[in-house]
């Protein structure tokens, strides 16, 4: 995958303090940009600016993205890779917990992205929004994480037709991943040693290359994995 010089800009990241998040803010600046996280935990480089914040608590996110495009002078970009998931059957999870999932997987989208939104078109930017797989294949023991990326994808359709020649919209649709996602989930649900997840870093570069398409051009949906990966198509 050949990446474009484009200038990048300054991009928002929520969950830009791990996992793929943390990939993406490294390979923004990497790649000359600047990366601003929005993440519940400040990240582990103290030289990366960070504001702490829950994305499922949608107003604080739409406050603070607006205190930041100011800060900014506006905004370029803005990946959505902030995510949760706990597995387990319908009946075995809280009601509580189940709508955690969506509030933080689609809720914390829709917030972040209504928030820069005003500011991309400003700037003509891009918005890359993480699905997931799950997106494209439900799976049992899934039903709020699935019905949450299934919403995820739903959401960055319509929202790239509805601006389509103003803001650029690509759905990153990503499967597992080598991060600590899977850490605290019980061991029924973690991936076994013979697992085939992709590096984060390339799924980064990924996110990079959609960021860096030249004016005109768009990724709109870009599936990456594991060459074994079983869960797409």
């Amino acid at each position: 995958m050949t990446i474009p010089t484009t200038d990048i800009g300054r991009v928002l990241v929520t969950g830009g303090s791990s996992g793929l998040g943390a990939a993406v803010v490294r390979a923004v600046h990497a790649h000359g940009g600047t990366a601003i996280v929005l993440d519940r935990a400040a990240p582990s480089d103290p030289d990366i600016e960070s504001h702490e914040v829950d994305v499922s608590d949608t107003r604080e996110v739409e406050r603070l993205v607006g205190e930041i495009a100011a800060a900014h002078g506006g905004l370029d970009a803005v990946v959505t890779a902030a995510g949760i998931d706990r597995p387990g059957r319908l009946e075995d999870i809280d009601a509580v917990a189940w709508e955690k999932i969506v509030q933080v997987n689609l809720f914390g989208t829709v917030a972040t992205v209504r928030a820069a939104l005003p500011h991309l078109e400003a700037s003509h930017g891009r918005v890359v929004t993480v699905a997931s797989s799950l997106a494209l294949k439900a799976v049992s023991d899934a039903t709020a994480y699935c019905a949450s990326k299934f919403a995820v994808l739903g959401f960055s359709r319509s929202l790239a037709a509805e601006t389509k020649g103003r803001v650029g919209v690509t759905t990153l649709i990503p499967s597992g991943m080598r991060t600590r996602f899977f850490d605290d989930r019980d061991a029924q649900y973690k991936p076994g040693d013979d697992a085939k997840l992709n590096d984060p870093e390339y799924v980064a570069n990924a996110v990079i290359f959609a960021l860096s398409q030249p004016a005109g051009c768009e990724v709109r949906e870009l599936v990456i994995c594991h060459e074994e990966e079983d869960s797409w198509p």
